[in-house]
Parts: C-alpha cells; structure tokens; sequence
C-alpha cells in the first residue's frame, strides 16, 4: 500500500485538508464536510512538507493575488472521469461554464450532461481543480460538494459573480 502524506491548511472556506503520495503530488483538496471529501485513515502520515507550495499558493489564491495554481497533481479516475478533470483545469479563472459546455468540449452527447456532473462531483481536488465554476445552463449554481455557500465564495473572490457583502 503506498503511503499518503497529508496535512490541514487553514483558509476562509474552514481548515483544508490536503494528501499526496510519495512523490508529493497533490491527490486530493477537501474542505470539512465537503460531500465524498477525504478522511484522515489509520496509516497516513502527517507531514506538512509535501505542502509547502500547495499552502502557499492557496493563500495567494484567497489573497486574490493567484489565478492559475502550478503544483504537480495526481488523480485516478476513469478514463471519462480524468477526461472531464482536464477540461475543468482549462475553465480560466473568473468564468463560468456549463456541464453542457464541458460535455460538447469532450465530444459527449447530450445525454452525458449527467454523466459529465457526476464526474465533477467527484472531484478529489476541489478549488484547485475548479470544479466551482460550473453551473447549471440557466446561470444557477445549481450543486457543489464543498456547499452551495463555498461555491458563492469562490466565485465571487474570482469576480464571477457581484459581491454579495452587504
């Protein structure tokens, strides 16, 4: 069994846990009670030094100094499913596509819409891999295993939507 590092970052969406392998790629991004989110397990080594960059450039993102994240990921998926992650990682920061949008990129049917959201929703890498900037066709937000309310942040930190403070 190969060993996973992990370590807990703090930031405005709750203290972020991060793992990695061995080689210190990035295999998963999860916020706490995110839908599917990561877990601590018996095993797994706490070791902040993999994350080094990672925390680093999580705090410029939230900072709104960081739009584009530059650290080694590493995901296993279906091959539909590491299809779909590649096309949110070309979603640019600041905009919005639709799960429609994301299946016409990948040649899929309409009939995958649902297909191209499940695999979105099982994205192990939430904010870096910007599964928060998909929304429904009709401009709703529609779902977010991080919760709806991360979601609006997320996006309002990137400018995609007006500035909801009061």
């Amino acid at each position: 069994m190969e060993t996973v590092y992990w370590t807990g970052v703090d930031g405005p969406l709750g203290r972020l846990l991060l793992t990695a392998g061995p080689d210190g790629a990035l295999t998963s991004l999860s916020v706490p009670g995110q839908k599917g989110g990561r877990v601590v397990q018996d095993g797994w080594r706490q070791d902040p030094g993999p994350f080094r960059a990672a925390g680093e450039q999580l705090a410029a993102y939230f900072a709104g100094e960081l739009e584009d994240f530059r650290l080694p990921l590493s995901t296993h998926g279906t091959p539909f499913r590491e299809r779909v992650w590649a096309a949110l990682d070309s979603v640019p920061y600041g905009a919005t596509t639709t799960y429609g949008e994301i299946a016409a990129r990948l040649g899929a049917s309409r009939a995958a819409v649902r297909a191209v959201g499940g695999a979105i929703g099982a994205n192990p890498l939430l904010i870096v891999r910007p599964c928060h900037r998909v929304i429904g066709a009709d401009g709703s937000l529609t779902g977010y295993a991080g919760g709806l309310d991360r979601k609006v942040r997320l996006l309002t930190l990137e400018g995609a939507l007006p500035d909801r403070c009061p």
